[in-house]
């Protein structure tokens, strides 16, 4: 047993009384009100999940086992001249609530190295696909197809203990993060580049063979690194979160869940928010005839944007309550590495002139900028301008927290999530008989 898994059996043992004390002694504890308006308004800040992987905190953002971004691009190991954390550390942190160190970091590194083969069945699922098809249609079909190999269906149908459901879930997951940078850079090259694969190198990490398989020289690697890193986990309540963690909760493989998962976060209102800000870049990039505008200028097309009804793409949250912490890690690297990039300036001032604008204008309770107003200018600068790919970048990423909740799901034997329904009479009734009807 390897050195993580065995950190992580001790984890579970440890934890799992906790879990069963909750529910035996204290079930009954009121812990929200499901309102009305959170039934109808898709249970937002419903409290009704649970999970230690990350928290996000309407002051410091998110929060992966505790640790804020800061302390995680601080504390993680770092590959020899890299700016950005190993994202295989994090993956050890988030299994385990602990800071690897260099020499643990090492063995995923190496576990991902063994698992990363994809099978050629995969390969032809790929192309068989038409050279238009959405790159995230793609992704999770090549996902999908994987669940012939789940050791975890194996090893259920063998008649395994619940109690160690969470073993060959483990493992499933691994194979699954080792080959995602094959897949997603194999879409890419059958897409835009006119299927010119680049075979991976296994003596690289998963950032810098993801880099190295896009055709891209450092700093790129950094880039894959903090890009993975950045949209690993947001709580669980999100769209994609949600989804593997419900389709998982039927005992759904791995590769099913994390395939459903993919086709939550391909939907326009969660994951693509960084093309919508890319577009109206370059829509503003166009319209001052390639200048870089002036202050006085920035701020009157925000105003105009504004005044026409619409929002400022990149800015705002529903639960953060100052700048993303994962803006200003981007932040720093850009203006370290690509401050004269034409598209940078644009950012650098719009986060400048837009907050005040916003606190004026009235409409946003947080008028700071979050991880999307940055992402995809830093990826438009090394090349990747192919907009429709960039939700496949985020999707690997998501898909190590991902992996990492639902490894705990089952260690903690989670049950079926089946919430009840109501008709719409039964609400009217109830606001009847609690006296608020006319």
């Amino acid at each position: 047993m390897s050195n993580l898994k065995q950190k992580l059996h001790e984890k579970i043992n440890e934890h799992r009384p906790r879990t069963l004390k909750l529910m035996k002694e204290f079930g009954d504890v009121v812990v929200d009100e499901a309102t009305i308006s959170k039934i109808i308004g898709g249970m937002r800040g419903l409290k009704c999940l649970v999970t230690d992987i990350s928290y996000l905190d309407p002051q410091e953002g998110i929060r992966y086992r505790g640790y804020t971004l800061p302390e995680v691009f601080e504390q993680l190991p770092r590959p020899e001249g890299g700016e950005i954390p190993y994202v295989e550390g994090l993956f050890y942190l988030l299994l385990t609530g602990e800071i690897p160190t260099a020499e643990e970091v090492e063995e995923v590194i190496d576990e991902f190295r063994k698992r990363s083969i994809l099978p050629l069945y995969v390969y032809e699922v790929i192309d068989a696909f038409p050279s238009n098809s959405p790159p995230m249609a793609i992704f999770s079909a090549a996902i999908l197809a994987l669940s012939r190999e789940s050791l975890f269906n194996k090893q259920y149908h063998a008649g395994i203990p619940k109690q160690d459901y969470w073993d060959p879930t483990y493992e499933d997951a691994l194979n699954l993060l080792a080959k995602l940078p094959e897949i997603g850079s194999y879409i890419y090259a059958k897409l835009y580049r006119d299927g010119q694969r680049i075979k991976q190198n296994t003596d690289l990490d998963m950032g810098g063979n993801f880099a190295h398989m896009m055709g891209q020289d450092a700093p790129y690697d950094d880039v894959s690194r903090m890009y993975f890193i950045l949209h690993a986990d947001h709580e669980s309540g999100n769209v994609s979160a949600h989804t593997g963690h419900l389709v998982a909760s039927s005992l759904s493989d791995i590769y099913l869940s994390i395939s459903a998962m993919i086709n939550g976060l391909a939907g326009p209102l969660h994951g693509l928010a960084n093309q919508e800000v890319l577009r109206w870049l370059q829509d503003l990039r166009n319209k001052m005839d390639g200048k870089v505008p002036s202050e006085e200028e920035m701020k009157q097309f925000v105003w105009d944007t504004l005044n026409s009804g619409q929002v400022i793409p990149g800015f705002g949250h529903a639960v953060l309550r100052k700048t993303d912490p994962r803006y200003s890690v981007q932040r720093e690297f850009a203006l370290k590495h690509i401050k004269q990039d034409e598209l940078f300036q644009y950012v650098d001032m719009l986060y400048k002139v837009v907050p005040p604008i916003l606190k004026e204008h009235g409409h946003a309770k947080n008028p700071w900028p979050n991880v999307d107003a940055h992402s995809g200018v830093i990826q438009w600068h090394y090349g990747i301008t192919e907009y429709d790919f960039y939700t496949v970048l985020f999707g690997i990423g998501r898909a190590i927290g991902i992996t990492a909740n639902i490894i705990w799901d089952r260690a903690l034997l989670y049950p079926l999530e089946r919430p009840k329904s109501l008709t719409t009479e039964m609400l009217e009734n109830i606001v009847m008989k609690a006296g608020k009807g006319a």
